[in-house]
């Protein structure tokens, strides 16, 4: 059976709660805002995994999560996403962290070396991000550009880093629907 799966920080429930919130500032955004039990930050995008690829993908993590120790996160910004020119969706971005990054490439780079796996790390830039909306863009388009909301807020949302978890994605009518596969601590002393 093939499931598709990624490699995610989830966030304290408080943290998910706070993001979902922001929502209520822009009421007029045709956006389809993400619940707050799916808001994460993906590290690596696998998609579709065999089960005996998902045993390996576990011993993997669980390596990964031994050479990393806990660390803390910033949420420094809400804005439009990828590009303000071009933007399809909403996001909170994090302030740079070496630790993640660092936790990041490690992931991709164990994920990429390992034989019994068919993951091919991707060509493009980390992007630290969390989605928190996906713009309907032919609604967003037709607003006139004033009409449409100026999102760029300062955030200062801390939280912990203490594990890394493998995430399944469902997709189903109303959007993907995410259960996790499993959890690794964070646990270098």
């Amino acid at each position: 059976m093939l499931r598709r799966i990624f490699i995610a920080l989830n966030l304290p429930e408080q943290t998910k709660k706070e993001l979902f919130a922001l929502k209520e500032r822009w009421p007029e955004l045709p956006a389809r805002w993400t619940k707050p039990e799916n808001i994460h930050l993906t590290l690596v995008f696998l998609g579709n995994t065999a089960d005996r690829e998902l045993k390996e993908v576990r011993k993997l993590m669980d390596g990964v999560g031994e050479r990393h120790a806990p660390f803390s996160l910033t949420l420094e910004e809400v804005s439009y996403g990828p590009s303000p020119s071009n933007p399809r969706m909403v996001w909170a971005k994090l302030s740079e962290s070496d630790n993640l990054r660092a936790l990041q490439e490690d992931t991709e780079k164990t994920l990429g070396n390992s034989q019994q796996l068919s993951y091919i790390p991707e060509k493009r830039d980390f992007a630290s991000h969390l989605t928190l909306a996906r713009l309907r863009e032919w609604e967003f388009k037709k607003m006139p550009p004033e009409e449409r909301p100026d999102i760029e807020e300062t955030l200062s949302i801390s939280f912990l880093v203490e594990s890394i978890d493998i995430m399944e994605s469902k997709l189903k009518r109303g959007g993907a629907e995410y259960t996790l596969a499993a959890r690794f601590l964070l646990r270098k002393v």
